[in-house]
């Protein structure tokens, strides 16, 4: 995402991908992308520590805790989310099919292992 390029998160992401939002709810991979292209959109920084990960097959499923900063319609954004993705097995890569994100302050506190 902090490349800002288009083409270079398309490869990491299925067709079919979808961000879930606290404040939109769903919202398609081709909406995101479009925001991204146009400039209306961008990351400069982006972190997650990972605080689960399991695999089942050919799907598996991460969640961590992200920070990120950037902008959107030209003001600065930063969020802290809980952030749980979703992977496929496309051939020999893993692909991201959902993400969802769950602000911190919306959640509540830091997981046990953190205590």
């Amino acid at each position: 995402m902090i490349s800002n390029d288009v083409d270079r998160i398309r490869a990491c992401i299925t067709e079919d991908w979808c961000l879930i939002t606290p404040e939109r709810g769903p919202v398609p991979a081709a909406d995101i992308l479009s925001v991204i292209a146009s400039g209306v959109l961008g990351h400069d920084t982006m972190t997650k520590r990972s605080h689960l990960m399991r695999v089942w097959g050919d799907v598996a499923v991460v969640v961590g805790r992200g920070t990120n900063t950037g902008w959107f319609r030209g003001a600065p954004i930063s969020a802290d989310e809980w952030v749980c993705d979703i992977y496929r097995r496309v051939g020999n890569n893993w692909k991201c099919e959902l993400t969802q994100l769950t602000p911190v302050n919306m959640a509540g506190g830091s997981p046990a292992s953190d205590v």
